[in-house]
Protein backbone atom coordinates (compact mmCIF):
# COMPACT_ATOMS: atom_id res chain seq x y z
CA UNK A 1 0.00 0.00 0.00
CA UNK A 2 1.24 3.13 -0.81
CA UNK A 3 0.45 6.16 1.30
CA UNK A 4 2.82 10.02 0.49
CA UNK A 5 1.14 11.57 3.47
CA UNK A 6 -0.06 11.28 7.23
CA UNK A 7 -0.29 13.16 10.71
CA UNK A 8 1.41 11.96 13.57
CA UNK A 9 1.30 13.42 16.91
CA UNK A 10 5.68 13.87 17.85
CA UNK A 11 6.17 14.10 21.90
CA UNK A 12 10.25 14.50 22.81
CA UNK A 13 10.82 13.93 26.36
CA UNK A 14 10.28 15.10 29.84
CA UNK A 15 13.60 16.63 31.36
CA UNK A 16 14.04 14.80 35.24
CA UNK A 17 13.47 17.05 37.98
CA UNK A 18 16.26 17.59 39.86
CA UNK A 19 16.52 16.49 43.65
CA UNK A 20 16.46 18.10 46.91
CA UNK A 21 18.69 16.46 49.16
CA UNK A 22 21.33 16.73 52.35
CA UNK A 23 24.11 15.14 52.76
CA UNK A 24 24.05 12.79 55.82
CA UNK A 25 27.15 11.54 56.97
CA UNK A 26 28.53 10.35 60.37
CA UNK A 27 30.27 13.21 62.18
CA UNK A 28 28.97 15.86 59.86
CA UNK A 29 25.75 16.97 61.65
CA UNK A 30 24.93 19.34 59.09
CA UNK A 31 25.62 17.75 55.83
CA UNK A 32 25.26 20.08 52.61
CA UNK A 33 22.52 20.32 49.95
CA UNK A 34 23.55 17.33 47.37
CA UNK A 35 20.41 16.56 45.63
CA UNK A 36 21.46 15.72 41.51
CA UNK A 37 20.06 16.97 38.39
CA UNK A 38 17.48 15.43 36.04
CA UNK A 39 18.54 13.90 32.41
CA UNK A 40 17.47 15.82 29.57
CA UNK A 41 14.33 14.56 27.51
CA UNK A 42 14.93 12.26 24.64
CA UNK A 43 14.55 13.66 20.98
CA UNK A 44 12.84 12.57 18.17
CA UNK A 45 14.89 11.86 15.56
CA UNK A 46 13.77 10.99 12.13
CA UNK A 47 16.37 9.32 9.65
CA UNK A 48 15.73 8.76 5.85
CA UNK A 49 15.84 5.07 4.63
CA UNK A 50 16.38 4.10 1.38
CA UNK A 51 14.69 0.70 3.10
CA UNK A 52 11.45 2.92 3.52
CA UNK A 53 9.15 3.45 0.00
CA UNK A 54 5.40 4.87 1.93
CA UNK A 55 4.56 6.17 5.18
CA UNK A 56 1.23 3.62 5.57
CA UNK A 57 3.17 3.08 8.94
CA UNK A 58 2.23 6.24 10.80
CA UNK A 59 -1.03 5.36 10.01
CA UNK A 60 -1.13 2.60 12.44
CA UNK A 61 1.21 4.84 15.04
CA UNK A 62 -0.04 7.63 15.10
CA UNK A 63 2.06 8.88 18.20
CA UNK A 64 5.86 9.23 18.39
CA UNK A 65 7.36 9.85 21.70
CA UNK A 66 10.64 9.95 23.04
CA UNK A 67 11.61 8.49 26.73
CA UNK A 68 11.83 11.13 29.57
CA UNK A 69 15.22 11.90 31.18
CA UNK A 70 15.21 10.15 35.12
CA UNK A 71 14.97 12.40 37.73
CA UNK A 72 18.26 13.12 39.56
CA UNK A 73 19.35 11.82 43.22
CA UNK A 74 21.30 12.09 46.36
CA UNK A 75 24.86 12.47 46.09
CA UNK A 76 24.96 14.83 43.51
CA UNK A 77 24.02 11.68 41.31
CA UNK A 78 22.63 13.23 38.07
CA UNK A 79 19.54 11.59 36.07
CA UNK A 80 20.22 9.60 32.94
CA UNK A 81 19.30 11.13 30.05
CA UNK A 82 15.84 9.56 28.09
CA UNK A 83 16.66 7.13 24.82
CA UNK A 84 16.23 9.23 21.80
CA UNK A 85 13.51 8.53 19.23
CA UNK A 86 14.65 7.38 16.16
CA UNK A 87 11.97 6.99 13.37
CA UNK A 88 13.05 5.81 9.63
CA UNK A 89 11.28 7.53 6.56
CA UNK A 90 11.48 7.00 3.10
CA UNK A 91 13.84 9.08 1.40
CA UNK A 92 11.84 12.06 0.15
CA UNK A 93 10.25 12.97 3.17
CA UNK A 94 9.47 16.34 4.06
CA UNK A 95 8.33 17.07 7.74
CA UNK A 96 6.05 20.49 8.30
CA UNK A 97 5.13 21.48 12.14
CA UNK A 98 2.21 24.25 11.24
CA UNK A 99 2.78 24.38 7.27
CA UNK A 100 6.41 25.25 8.17
CA UNK A 101 8.90 22.68 7.37
CA UNK A 102 11.21 21.62 9.82
CA UNK A 103 12.96 18.58 8.04
CA UNK A 104 13.78 17.69 4.58
CA UNK A 105 15.26 14.39 4.07
CA UNK A 106 16.28 13.62 0.83
CA UNK A 107 19.42 11.52 1.46
CA UNK A 108 19.95 7.54 2.70
CA UNK A 109 21.12 8.17 6.07
CA UNK A 110 19.99 11.59 6.74
CA UNK A 111 18.76 12.64 9.73
CA UNK A 112 17.04 15.45 11.54
CA UNK A 113 15.78 16.40 15.00
CA UNK A 114 12.29 17.43 15.05
CA UNK A 115 11.18 17.26 18.59
CA UNK A 116 13.72 18.30 21.16
CA UNK A 117 13.87 16.67 24.60
CA UNK A 118 13.44 18.93 27.60
CA UNK A 119 16.10 19.98 29.71
CA UNK A 120 16.84 18.54 33.42
CA UNK A 121 16.17 20.42 36.20
CA UNK A 122 19.15 21.51 38.55
CA UNK A 123 19.01 19.64 41.90
CA UNK A 124 19.65 21.88 45.16
CA UNK A 125 23.63 21.78 44.95
CA UNK A 126 23.22 24.13 42.44
CA UNK A 127 21.42 26.48 44.79
CA UNK A 128 23.89 26.52 47.39
CA UNK A 129 25.07 30.03 48.08
CA UNK A 130 27.36 31.82 50.61
CA UNK A 131 23.41 32.91 52.04
CA UNK A 132 21.56 30.18 51.08
CA UNK A 133 23.48 27.23 52.72
CA UNK A 134 20.61 24.95 52.77
CA UNK A 135 18.59 25.20 50.06
CA UNK A 136 15.37 23.58 49.77
CA UNK A 137 14.82 24.43 45.75
CA UNK A 138 14.78 21.55 42.99
CA UNK A 139 13.77 22.34 39.28
CA UNK A 140 11.22 19.74 37.97
CA UNK A 141 12.27 18.37 34.06
CA UNK A 142 11.36 21.20 31.41
CA UNK A 143 8.74 19.34 28.63
CA UNK A 144 9.78 17.99 25.41
CA UNK A 145 8.59 19.48 22.32
CA UNK A 146 5.33 18.24 21.27
CA UNK A 147 3.02 19.21 17.83
CA UNK A 148 1.30 17.41 15.29
CA UNK A 149 3.22 16.70 12.10
CA UNK A 150 2.41 16.70 8.70
CA UNK A 151 4.75 14.11 6.60
CA UNK A 152 4.46 14.22 3.20
CA UNK A 153 6.79 12.26 0.48
CA UNK A 154 7.73 13.36 -2.27
CA UNK A 155 9.50 10.68 -4.50
CA UNK A 156 13.05 11.46 -6.19
CA UNK A 157 14.00 10.01 -9.01
CA UNK A 158 15.95 11.33 -11.98
CA UNK A 159 13.12 11.42 -14.85
CA UNK A 160 9.40 12.05 -14.11
CA UNK A 161 6.99 10.57 -16.49
CA UNK A 162 4.20 12.70 -17.12
CA UNK A 163 1.12 13.00 -19.54
CA UNK A 164 -2.36 11.93 -19.87
CA UNK A 165 -3.89 8.22 -18.64
CA UNK A 166 -2.77 5.90 -21.17
CA UNK A 167 0.12 8.00 -22.73
CA UNK A 168 1.94 4.05 -22.33
CA UNK A 169 4.07 5.59 -19.22
CA UNK A 170 3.44 2.03 -17.91
CA UNK A 171 4.20 0.01 -20.26
CA UNK A 172 7.56 2.35 -21.06
CA UNK A 173 8.36 1.70 -17.29
CA UNK A 174 8.73 -1.81 -17.67
CA UNK A 175 10.38 -2.39 -20.81
CA UNK A 176 13.50 -0.05 -20.39
CA UNK A 177 13.76 -0.76 -16.41
CA UNK A 178 13.14 -3.83 -13.89
CA UNK A 179 9.80 -2.22 -12.62
CA UNK A 180 6.46 -4.15 -12.79
CA UNK A 181 3.72 -1.11 -12.90
CA UNK A 182 0.34 -2.52 -13.65
CA UNK A 183 -0.31 -2.39 -17.26
CA UNK A 184 -3.47 -2.00 -19.16
CA UNK A 185 -5.35 -0.45 -22.22
CA UNK A 186 -7.69 1.69 -20.09
CA UNK A 187 -7.24 5.36 -18.30
CA UNK A 188 -6.20 5.66 -14.87
CA UNK A 189 -4.32 1.86 -14.97
CA UNK A 190 -1.53 3.63 -12.65
CA UNK A 191 -3.31 4.79 -9.57
CA UNK A 192 -0.11 4.86 -7.43
CA UNK A 193 3.58 6.52 -8.30
CA UNK A 194 6.05 3.97 -9.48
CA UNK A 195 10.14 3.80 -9.55
CA UNK A 196 12.58 1.90 -11.79
CA UNK A 197 15.97 1.76 -12.96
CA UNK A 198 17.17 1.91 -16.27
CA UNK A 199 20.81 2.01 -17.40
CA UNK A 200 22.20 2.83 -20.70
CA UNK A 201 25.84 3.10 -21.45
CA UNK A 202 26.86 2.05 -17.54
CA UNK A 203 24.42 4.98 -16.66
CA UNK A 204 21.65 4.40 -14.13
CA UNK A 205 18.87 6.20 -14.38
CA UNK A 206 16.31 6.37 -11.47
CA UNK A 207 12.85 6.79 -13.37
CA UNK A 208 9.47 7.39 -11.89
CA UNK A 209 6.13 7.05 -13.44
CA UNK A 210 3.38 9.57 -12.04
CA UNK A 211 -0.51 8.41 -12.70
CA UNK A 212 -1.44 10.18 -15.76
CA UNK A 213 -2.69 13.86 -15.18
CA UNK A 214 -5.70 15.83 -16.70
CA UNK A 215 -7.16 19.11 -17.61
CA UNK A 216 -7.68 20.32 -13.88
CA UNK A 217 -5.14 18.04 -12.44
CA UNK A 218 -3.45 20.87 -10.24
CA UNK A 219 -7.36 21.96 -9.40
CA UNK A 220 -8.20 18.82 -7.57
CA UNK A 221 -9.94 16.96 -10.74
CA UNK A 222 -8.75 13.36 -10.89
CA UNK A 223 -5.55 11.70 -9.69
CA UNK A 224 -3.06 14.22 -10.76
CA UNK A 225 -3.68 16.81 -7.87
CA UNK A 226 -2.75 13.94 -5.58
CA UNK A 227 0.95 13.14 -7.47
CA UNK A 228 1.87 16.06 -8.69
CA UNK A 229 4.06 16.85 -5.94
CA UNK A 230 6.40 13.63 -7.34
CA UNK A 231 6.91 15.57 -9.92
CA UNK A 232 8.76 18.34 -8.28
CA UNK A 233 11.67 15.96 -6.92
CA UNK A 234 12.98 14.64 -10.50
CA UNK A 235 15.58 16.06 -11.89
CA UNK A 236 14.13 15.77 -15.68
CA UNK A 237 10.49 15.35 -17.16
CA UNK A 238 9.82 12.64 -20.29
CA UNK A 239 6.67 13.86 -21.46
CA UNK A 240 4.85 10.89 -23.39
CA UNK A 241 2.35 11.60 -25.46
CA UNK A 242 0.42 8.94 -27.33
CA UNK A 243 0.59 9.50 -31.20
CA UNK A 244 -3.11 8.67 -31.85
CA UNK A 245 -4.28 11.11 -30.15
CA UNK A 246 -6.07 13.97 -32.55
CA UNK A 247 -3.76 16.91 -31.46
CA UNK A 248 -0.23 16.13 -30.31
CA UNK A 249 0.38 19.46 -29.79
CA UNK A 250 -3.03 20.58 -27.95
CA UNK A 251 -1.85 17.38 -25.22
CA UNK A 252 1.21 18.89 -25.03
CA UNK A 253 0.48 22.80 -23.81
CA UNK A 254 -2.56 21.27 -21.92
CA UNK A 255 0.05 19.39 -19.21
CA UNK A 256 2.35 22.31 -19.69
CA UNK A 257 -0.47 24.35 -18.45
CA UNK A 258 -1.27 22.29 -14.91
CA UNK A 259 2.74 21.69 -14.17
CA UNK A 260 2.79 25.88 -14.69
CA UNK A 261 -0.55 25.73 -12.40
CA UNK A 262 1.22 23.94 -9.71
CA UNK A 263 4.61 25.09 -9.97
CA UNK A 264 5.98 27.80 -12.00
CA UNK A 265 9.44 26.29 -11.51
CA UNK A 266 8.09 22.72 -13.00
CA UNK A 267 7.81 24.24 -16.22
CA UNK A 268 11.51 25.57 -16.03
CA UNK A 269 12.78 21.79 -15.58
CA UNK A 270 15.04 20.13 -18.41
CA UNK A 271 12.64 18.03 -20.64
CA UNK A 272 12.32 15.42 -23.52
CA UNK A 273 8.63 14.56 -25.26
CA UNK A 274 8.27 10.85 -26.88
CA UNK A 275 5.46 10.16 -28.96
CA UNK A 276 4.27 6.84 -28.31
CA UNK A 277 2.91 3.43 -29.53
CA UNK A 278 4.31 4.47 -33.36
CA UNK A 279 4.81 0.96 -34.53
CA UNK A 280 3.41 0.60 -37.80
CA UNK A 281 2.21 4.19 -37.63
CA UNK A 282 3.07 6.19 -40.93
CA UNK A 283 6.07 8.80 -40.83
CA UNK A 284 3.60 11.52 -42.28
CA UNK A 285 1.44 11.31 -39.34
CA UNK A 286 4.32 11.25 -37.24
CA UNK A 287 5.86 14.23 -38.98
CA UNK A 288 2.37 15.68 -38.57
CA UNK A 289 2.15 15.69 -34.52
CA UNK A 290 5.92 16.67 -34.14
CA UNK A 291 5.09 19.38 -35.84
CA UNK A 292 1.84 20.35 -33.54
CA UNK A 293 4.28 19.80 -30.42
CA UNK A 294 6.79 22.26 -31.93
CA UNK A 295 4.43 25.23 -32.85
CA UNK A 296 3.79 25.02 -29.06
CA UNK A 297 7.13 24.72 -28.23
CA UNK A 298 9.74 25.19 -31.07
CA UNK A 299 12.42 24.13 -28.57
CA UNK A 300 11.12 21.02 -28.11
CA UNK A 301 13.16 17.92 -28.21
CA UNK A 302 11.13 14.69 -29.77
CA UNK A 303 11.41 11.62 -30.43
CA UNK A 304 9.26 8.52 -31.56
CA UNK A 305 9.43 5.72 -29.80
CA UNK A 306 7.75 2.13 -29.70
CA UNK A 307 7.70 0.20 -25.89
CA UNK A 308 6.34 -3.05 -27.23
CA UNK A 309 8.20 -3.16 -30.37
CA UNK A 310 11.68 -1.47 -28.40
CA UNK A 311 11.82 1.65 -31.48
CA UNK A 312 13.59 4.29 -30.46
CA UNK A 313 14.20 3.68 -27.02
CA UNK A 314 18.07 3.68 -26.39
CA UNK A 315 18.16 7.23 -28.59
CA UNK A 316 15.81 8.31 -26.28
CA UNK A 317 17.57 7.38 -22.90
CA UNK A 318 20.46 8.65 -24.42
CA UNK A 319 18.99 11.88 -24.63
CA UNK A 320 17.57 11.66 -20.94
CA UNK A 321 21.41 10.51 -20.01
CA UNK A 322 22.66 13.98 -21.45
CA UNK A 323 19.88 16.13 -20.14
CA UNK A 324 20.53 14.65 -16.29
CA UNK A 325 24.45 15.38 -16.89
CA UNK A 326 23.76 18.64 -17.68
CA UNK A 327 21.06 19.45 -14.68
CA UNK A 328 23.66 18.04 -11.87
CA UNK A 329 27.07 19.69 -13.17
CA UNK A 330 27.48 22.89 -10.30
CA UNK A 331 25.05 21.59 -8.07
CA UNK A 332 26.31 21.93 -5.12
CA UNK A 333 23.55 23.21 -2.73
CA UNK A 334 23.53 21.96 0.97
CA UNK A 335 20.69 19.84 1.87
CA UNK A 336 18.09 21.21 4.49
CA UNK A 337 18.95 18.32 7.37
CA UNK A 338 21.64 17.64 9.59
CA UNK A 339 23.79 14.67 9.31
CA UNK A 340 27.32 13.73 10.81
CA UNK A 341 29.39 16.16 12.49
CA UNK A 342 26.86 18.64 12.01
CA UNK A 343 24.44 16.99 13.89
CA UNK A 344 26.27 16.40 16.52
CA UNK A 345 27.44 19.89 16.74
CA UNK A 346 23.77 21.50 16.64
CA UNK A 347 23.28 18.90 19.43
CA UNK A 348 26.11 20.00 21.85
CA UNK A 349 24.38 24.00 20.58
CA UNK A 350 21.31 23.31 22.27
CA UNK A 351 22.55 21.97 25.66
CA UNK A 352 22.19 24.56 28.14
CA UNK A 353 24.97 24.58 30.77
CA UNK A 354 24.47 25.24 34.64
CA UNK A 355 23.61 28.60 36.03
CA UNK A 356 23.51 29.69 39.11
CA UNK A 357 23.40 32.78 39.24
CA UNK A 358 19.59 34.88 38.33
CA UNK A 359 19.58 36.47 34.76
CA UNK A 360 20.61 40.48 34.67
CA UNK A 361 17.92 43.04 33.47
CA UNK A 362 20.60 44.44 32.19
CA UNK A 363 21.90 41.72 30.11
CA UNK A 364 18.25 40.47 29.26
CA UNK A 365 16.30 43.32 28.61
CA UNK A 366 12.68 43.66 28.51
CA UNK A 367 11.56 40.23 26.70
CA UNK A 368 8.18 39.95 28.09
CA UNK A 369 5.03 41.13 27.74
CA UNK A 370 2.39 41.37 30.28
CA UNK A 371 -1.29 41.27 29.00
CA UNK A 372 -4.51 41.68 31.84
CA UNK A 373 -7.68 39.32 31.80
CA UNK A 374 -10.48 38.74 33.84
CA UNK A 375 -8.42 36.45 36.38
CA UNK A 376 -5.46 38.70 36.55
CA UNK A 377 -2.29 39.16 34.71
CA UNK A 378 -0.72 36.71 32.13
CA UNK A 379 3.12 37.39 31.43
CA UNK A 380 4.53 35.91 27.88
CA UNK A 381 8.58 35.77 27.07
CA UNK A 382 10.57 33.21 25.93
CA UNK A 383 13.25 33.05 29.42
CA UNK A 384 10.54 33.22 32.26
CA UNK A 385 8.29 30.57 30.50
CA UNK A 386 11.01 28.46 31.08
CA UNK A 387 11.68 29.43 34.41
CA UNK A 388 8.07 29.09 35.09
CA UNK A 389 7.87 25.21 33.19
CA UNK A 390 10.40 24.15 35.59
CA UNK A 391 9.49 25.70 38.60
CA UNK A 392 7.76 22.99 41.75
CA UNK A 393 4.11 24.98 42.24
CA UNK A 394 4.60 22.40 45.50
CA UNK A 395 7.58 23.56 46.93
CA UNK A 396 7.43 26.84 48.60
CA UNK A 397 10.87 27.80 48.41
CA UNK A 398 10.83 26.68 44.54
CA UNK A 399 7.97 29.37 43.56
CA UNK A 400 9.78 32.08 45.71
CA UNK A 401 12.71 31.85 43.69
CA UNK A 402 9.96 32.05 40.48
CA UNK A 403 9.07 35.62 42.40
CA UNK A 404 12.79 36.26 42.69
CA UNK A 405 13.50 36.12 39.30
CA UNK A 406 10.51 38.12 38.05
CA UNK A 407 11.63 40.86 40.40
CA UNK A 408 15.44 40.16 38.96
CA UNK A 409 14.19 40.59 35.25
CA UNK A 410 11.47 43.35 35.67
CA UNK A 411 8.41 41.87 35.56
CA UNK A 412 7.11 42.35 39.47
CA UNK A 413 7.93 46.38 38.86
CA UNK A 414 6.02 46.40 35.35
CA UNK A 415 3.10 43.98 36.94
CA UNK A 416 2.71 46.69 39.90
CA UNK A 417 3.01 49.59 37.44
CA UNK A 418 0.11 47.83 35.36
CA UNK A 419 -1.97 47.80 38.68
CA UNK A 420 -1.09 44.20 40.44
CA UNK A 421 -1.83 43.97 43.96
CA UNK A 422 0.20 41.14 46.18
CA UNK A 423 -2.89 38.62 45.91
CA UNK A 424 -3.00 39.36 42.07
CA UNK A 425 -3.15 36.25 40.55
CA UNK A 426 -0.02 35.94 37.58
CA UNK A 427 0.12 32.82 34.78
CA UNK A 428 3.13 32.09 33.35
CA UNK A 429 2.94 29.25 30.63
CA UNK A 430 -0.09 28.36 32.23
CA UNK A 431 0.46 27.84 35.39
CA UNK A 432 -1.00 30.37 38.15
CA UNK A 433 0.23 31.92 41.46
CA UNK A 434 -0.14 34.88 43.00
CA UNK A 435 1.99 37.98 42.92
CA UNK A 436 3.34 37.60 46.45
CA UNK A 437 3.81 35.19 49.63
CA UNK A 438 0.11 34.31 50.88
Amino acid sequence: MFVDTAKVSIQAGRGGSGAVSFRHEIYIPKGGPDGGDGGRGGDVVFRASRDCNTLVDFRFQPELRAKDGKNGAKKQAAGRSGEDLVVEVPMGTIVKREGKIVADLVEDGAEAIVARGGKGGFGNAHFKSSTRQAPKIAEVGEPGEAFEAELELKLLADVGLIGFPNAGKSTFLSVVSNATPRVADYPFTTLTPSLGVTTIDDKDILIADIPGLIEGASAGKGLGDKFLRHVERTQVLLHLIDVYVDDAGEAYKIIRRELASYSADLTERPEVVALTKTEGVDKEIIDMQMASVLAQNPEAEIYAISSSAHEGLAELLRALKEKLTKSTEGNSSEPAFLTGEKLRSERLASVDLPVISLPSTKKVGKAFKIQKNDRGFVVIGEKIEKFARMTDYKNYDSVNRLRDIMKKLGIRGELTNKGALPDSIISIAGHEFTLTEQ
